[in-house]
């Protein structure tokens, strides 16, 4: 602990709070992954034991949007990662272009997953908060409940979504403004992180949600 200017840091030096603030970042993405992996477990059971109703409920998902939507995802880790090494080169104004970029996608991916929900609604296949669910086929009780874990988890995934896209918001104001850049950049490092976390998760849901079996 030093003070600084009148005022106290908590940290010797920017390398310690910059390892300090990594560290955390890394055991809050550890906890990340035991509660998705969690849910990735209670789906992994579900679909073992009720494997036709997954794949027919699967096939009622629209795989030409979930696809769009995993281009526009990795685009935005692209953009991200370039936002992250414009940082550490100390150009703010290349960091804040490509973090709007990132942005761009993230709500475009929202967006497109929007669109989807809401068909899914229309064909009564969004068995959330009470919406009427329409089954005629075989295996209601199954469809139902992939289709549940859908809204579940996807859902899940949305909200990390929403909440990136606040984060970027305010790191791309922020890099505007010389005195927070020159002591704060390197923690675009950490944003980099969280996003790219979320992106991951995303690579794992669609193919288990959107590709099982879809073979005749």
């Amino acid at each position: 602990m030093s003070n600084v200017g009148g005022h106290i840091e908590q940290f010797d030096s920017p390398a310690r709070r910059s390892e300090a603030v990594m560290l955390g970042m890394w055991v809050f993405l550890a906890t990340e992954v035991l509660f998705f992996g969690g849910l990735f477990c209670v789906y992994g059971v579900y679909r073992y034991e009720y494997h036709d109703a997954f794949r027919l409920g699967s096939r009622r998902l629209d795989l030409w949007l979930g696809t769009l939507n995993t281009f526009v995802l990795l685009s935005s880790s692209l953009t991200m990662a370039l936002a992250v090494q414009a940082a550490a080169a100390g150009r703010s104004r290349r960091t804040v272009t490509f973090l709007l970029a990132t942005i761009a996608l993230g709500t475009l991916f929202l967006g497109i997953k929007g669109a989807e929900y809401l068909h899914k609604y229309h064909d009564g296949l969004l068995p959330v908060a009470g919406a009427p669910f329409k089954w005629e086929g075989p295996h209601a009780g199954g469809v139902h409940l992939f289709l549940s874990l859908y809204v579940g988890m996807t859902g899940l995934h949305a909200l990390h979504m929403v909440i990136g896209i606040g984060l970027l918001s305010i790191f791309a104001w922020l890099a505007g403004r010389p005195r927070w850049w020159a002591l704060r950049r390197d923690s675009f490092d950490v944003l980099g992180l969280y996003w790219h976390f979320v992106d991951l998760v995303w690579i794992f849901l669609f193919p288990l949600l959107y590709l099982i079996d879809r073979t005749p």
